[in-house]
């Protein structure tokens, strides 16, 4: 089983019962998983694919994955910022599929 393959079902593990599901494209699912390794052999951490990490820990702690966003996120939209966690409605179709805003900080972006 590839690295890949593996955090997957580490995370799945680990989420699913939380309620927290992986998008149905696994396909997109399997992309930001590899990021998330990449991102977490550059800073030591899994800083979230879709955000700009600063490097630092203590600054970036709200967007290690799965980041503090999420919950809000996918109770709101049924889907976090990068779509890589979801509602099983979601992945249903029972609810649409709409762009999800950012929620962190601006000057937790600009740094």
């Amino acid at each position: 089983m590839n690295d890949v393959k593996k955090l997957y079902e580490t995370l799945r593990n680990i989420q699913e019962p939380k309620g927290y599901y992986f998008n149905k494209d696994t396909e997109r699912v399997c992309e930001l998983i590899e990021a998330l390794m990449v991102n977490r052999k550059r800073y030591g951490y899994m800083s979230c694919p879709c955000r700009l990490a600063s490097g630092d820990r203590e600054q970036d702690s709200d967007i290690i994955c799965p980041c503090v966003y999420r919950a809000p996120d996918v109770e709101e939209y049924g889907s976090c910022y990068c779509n890589l966690y979801v509602s099983q409605q979601w992945n249903d179709g029972a609810i649409s599929h709409c762009y999800v805003p950012e929620r962190r900080p601006e000057e937790k972006i600009h740094f």
